[in-house]
């Protein structure tokens, strides 16, 4: 098991240069430069001017060597000006001689600086991604018990009326986007059109203070998306675990239907969900952009339209590798998770 983690840690480490290195290509390349430049400096800057703008910042070195001042492996990039004026990627001119660094990079914990927000980059992705944990942990509070309840009693008996009725809510649920379903909530349950007016439609307030009241709407439009999925996976590997022959052994040998759900089947049949479990983390990481701008919850998913639309590199570098990260750990622990649900797989 040890060497099979220390494996998955390297093939993790090498997947997330190659990503990340791809995302700096993207963002690095030069129409995004040329505009990161204008929105920095004036829209009406002159081609001489954008080109000395990005010389002077760095962003003109080649692409190795940008990428390596940005994770910190290589000294970052020095200009000094004619008027005596230094640019430098880990320090200012403010900056005290002893105190002047030559690595800053995400090693050493430096993601940069936004420009959108004038704010620290660490900063900005450990508050918004503590708010869009907030809303992950009770989403999954919601949403894994309901489904892997629907699941099982829809697999009990395969074919039965309950069988029908709880599968085609599953795949009502699956079948209606996020922004459907949110527009309907809010309508129904967040407006006077109805007189209901049960929740409060924007979730802003639960930023600092989340109650049920403004909390639990976007709570369960997100839930209900995910809900039907892992459901319909669990009632699937339900339904091939009460054909399997120890079952029906059991079953000859007079145990009962409630022993034999709950002691023989339901542990075989939580392998296959538990990795869609595990899938829903990264997808509710970055999948809740649409359900965070609909109700005005700015976490995670926000800040990466954010980034992206206003085309803040630094920002949306750290975005992704942060999402790189989440997917690659969920699919770790799924790996060592099947060997805990099931002792009969072994990791060879």
């Amino acid at each position: 098991m040890g060497l099979f983690i220390l494996r998955r840690l390297g093939v993790m480490l090498l997947t997330a240069l190659c990503l990340t290195f791809i995302v700096f290509w993207l963002t690095n390349l030069y129409p995004n430069l040329e505009k990161l430049a204008k929105n920095q400096g004036n829209f009406r800057m002159s081609d001489e001017a954008v080109e000395s703008f990005l010389g002077d910042r760095g962003y003109l070195d080649p692409l190795p060597l940008k990428y390596g001042q940005w994770l910190g492996v290589f000294p970052g990039y020095v200009t000094e000006k004619e008027d005596g004026t230094v640019l430098a990627r880990c320090y200012n001119n403010e900056t005290p001689e002893e105190e002047r660094r030559s690595f800053c990079g995400v090693l050493q914990g430096e993601w940069g600086s936004s420009t959108v927000f004038k704010d620290d980059v660490s900063n900005i992705i450990s508050t918004r991604l503590a708010l869009t944990g907030k809303l992950m942990f009770w989403v999954l509070v919601l949403m894994v018990p309901s489904a892997l309840l629907i699941g099982v009693l829809a697999g009990m008996r395969e074919g039965s009326k309950m069988d029908r009725s709880l599968s085609t809510v599953s795949i009502v649920s699956t079948a209606t986007p996020e922004y459907v379903s949110g527009v309907i909530f809010i309508a129904v349950f967040a407006s006077s059109a109805f007189g209901l007016k049960w929740f409060k439609g924007s979730a802003t307030s639960a930023m600092e203070n989340a109650n049920f009241e403004n909390f639990f709407l976007p709570v369960l439009t997100i839930s209900l998306y995910g809900m039907g999925y892992i459901a319909r996976m669990t009632r699937a590997s339900m339904t091939e675990v009460m054909t399997a022959q120890y079952i029906r052994t059991a079953r000859l040998k007079g145990v009962s239907f409630g022993n034999i759900v709950m002691k023989h089947a339901l542990r075989n049949a939580l392998i296959a969900p538990f990795t869609v479990i595990m899938l829903q983390i990264p997808w509710l990481l970055n999948g809740v952009v649409i359900v965070e701008t609909l109700f005005n919850y700015k976490g995670f998913g926000w800040v990466l339209v954010q980034a992206a639309g206003n085309n803040d590199i630094e920002l949306l570098l750290a975005v992704s590798v942060v999402s790189v990260m989440v997917v690659l750990l969920t699919q770790l622990i799924s790996d060592i998770g099947y060997v805990f649900l099931n002792p009969r797989i072994r990791i060879s």
